[in-house]
């Protein structure tokens, strides 16, 4: 990584974030991730209240299906980063 979380941090200010809901994560979700990834290397996540208990499953799960990069997790938001190729 070529940045500072600190760096990445501000760029994640302005990120696009996509709401997971009560569905949780699925397919379309995944692809969206891994579109808005391709273009802005910063995604945040923000996970609904009621999924809240299982979120580290589904960052976990994004993660290895976007081969993304976990930034930090604050409160009910993650952020992930993935490198432009």
């Amino acid at each position: 990584m070529s940045q500072s979380k600190k760096e990445m941090m501000n760029r994640a200010l302005s990120a696009m974030t996509i709401n997971i809901g009560k569905a949780g994560v699925n397919d379309n979700v995944i692809e969206e991730i891994k579109r808005q990834l391709k273009a802005n290397e910063i995604v945040k996540l923000k996970f609904a209240k009621n999924i809240a208990r299982d979120k580290d499953d589904y960052i976990d799960e994004i993660v290895t299906k976007t081969r993304a990069q976990l930034i930090d997790v604050r409160g009910h938001v993650a952020v992930i980063y993935k490198k432009k190729p």
